[in-house]
């Protein structure tokens, strides 16, 4: 299979849709993001409160708003009115903190590139809101979890 963002003249070009069958797409995307001690002691049931704010709610609506304008932000991404765009931020038994990013839509293409920006702009504000604190803050990953709908249905075991 060749790139399908190039035309026969190799020039970059958005993929058609036109052809293709509206269907029920949802994408889910993971960013991880490792904290040091420091910042981690601020930490209290669950929740991450630094002089800027409730760091995960505001990383919460963060996430959402980016994954809303994810065809503004990569140059071949079709603009998506999104169905629906949900966040969960937890914390794992490492000590790391999870961002799920789910997002889902009726149309002619993914939400693949939508969840994943979605969960990396999260992870980026928690990093921008906890960084008085500790430049130490890793942003370890960020990978596509599961999707559905479309050609294929994708699940990481």
């Amino acid at each position: 299979m060749g790139f399908t963002h190039l035309n026969e003249q190799g020039n970059p070009t958005m993929v058609n849709v036109a052809e293709k069958q509206v269907s029920t797409r949802t994408a889910t995307a993971r960013s991880i993001v490792a904290l040091p001690p420091e910042v981690l002691a601020h930490l209290t049931d669950g929740q991450l409160q630094t002089k800027k704010g409730p760091v995960f709610q505001v990383a919460i609506i963060a996430g959402i708003m980016a994954a809303k304008k994810t065809g503004e932000l990569i140059p071949l991404c079709h603009p998506l009115g999104l169905d629906n765009c949900d966040i969960n931020i937890s914390i794992n038994e490492a000590q790391e903190v999870v961002i799920d990013c789910t997002a889902g839509i009726t149309a002619k293409t993914g939400v693949e590139m939508e969840a994943l920006v979605g969960a990396s702009m999260a992870a980026l504000t928690i990093y921008d809101m906890c960084k008085a604190m500790s430049h130490d803050i890793v942003i370890k990953e960020t990978r596509l979890m599961a999707k559905t709908g479309g050609k294929r249905d994708f699940k990481r075991a």
